[in-house]
């Protein structure tokens, strides 16, 4: 069965990104497992303003993965992407009917809280870096799940990056 996975970066103290959505303070010195958790996916979930970040980084980062962009303003489709409105739900259960690969959440806060409150992300995948930003989008925003999760793996990396893995645990 197809899993939705989180992967995703935060700082020390539990920021994903600046106030302003700035992700200046993030590594960009290795590979950290990216390439090998491509592999394993065919379709990415993301909000709109990670969508458009996404594309501000040049040509489409998700090669062979369709995206669905939950968006209030647009519609339709354009090579990679289809835009989505309404419950996070029916597209997660649509999405794990069909064959292929994981699905990964790529983000931004507001969908991942939302995710996280309707209990649809089966992996958390966490790279968490040596660094404190103070304040900022937070990974988790209070009250947004009360879970217990069962770590999988924990990889450290030379840059004190680890890399946590966690699935939720059985209820």
């Amino acid at each position: 069965m197809r899993r939705v996975q989180l992967f995703i970066a935060s700082s020390l103290d539990g920021y994903i990104a600046r106030k302003d959505g700035a992700i200046d303070w993030l590594f960009h010195d290795g590979d950290y497992g990216y390439r090998r958790f491509m592999r394993g996916i065919d379709t990415v979930v993301m909000g709109r303003k990670t969508y458009d970040l996404s594309l501000s980084f040049g040509p489409w980062p998700y090669p062979g993965c369709r995206a669905y962009v939950f968006s209030r303003r647009l519609t339709g489709e354009t090579e990679h992407a289809t835009f989505v409105r309404g419950d996070v739900k029916k597209l997660v259960q649509k999405l794990r009917r069909r064959r292929g690969k994981h699905v990964w959440l790529v983000g931004g806060a507001e969908l991942t809280r939302e995710f996280t409150a309707a209990g649809l992300i089966d992996d958390f995948i966490i790279s968490v870096h040596p660094r404190l930003i103070g304040s900022g989008i937070p990974l988790f925003p209070p009250n947004s799940a009360d879970w217990s999760l069962r770590l999988v793996s924990a990889r450290r990396y030379r840059s004190g990056l680890v890399q946590l893995r966690y699935e939720r645990a059985a209820t």
